[in-house]
């Protein structure tokens, strides 16, 4: 794992760094064919340069978003913009973390993609890639 992820990670609280440090895992071995950062202060997994899924520290909880979430029809990611197309979850403890979720959203996170990579270019409107 980057060495960036891991600073961000270590510098949570236990109960927030057990949240990530199991998020981490699990998005770094399910997802094929990324490159992970820092990106706009928290970490990024990215596919051929566009934005699939992070993580970040809410004042409250942990937030694991999917950039194209809305696409995947999935009742537990709740859906936050109307102009984009990503949708979040939010966890308060690692036990919340469902594992076979979070796989089944990776999973479609490399299926389903919304082409974030080129939204300035095209003027803030998102098309398919997948």
């Amino acid at each position: 794992m980057d060495t960036d992820l891991i600073a961000y990670n270590n510098a949570l609280t236990e109960g927030d760094k057990a949240i990530c440090d199991i998020l981490s895992e699990t998005i770094n071995n399910n997802l094929n064919s990324t490159e992970s950062k820092i990106w706009h202060a928290h970490p990024v997994w990215f596919i051929e340069g566009n934005p699939v899924v992070g993580y970040s520290k809410l004042k409250n909880c942990i937030r694991l978003m999917f950039w194209s979430g809305q696409s995947f029809d999935e009742e537990l990611l709740n859906v936050r913009g109307k102009k984009f197309k990503d949708a979040s979850i939010e966890f308060t403890h690692a036990d919340q973390i469902n594992q076979e979720d979070i796989k089944r959203w990776l999973e479609k996170s490399e299926k389903i993609q919304w082409d974030y990579k080129n939204i300035v270019k095209r003027k803030g409107v998102l098309e398919r890639l997948k």
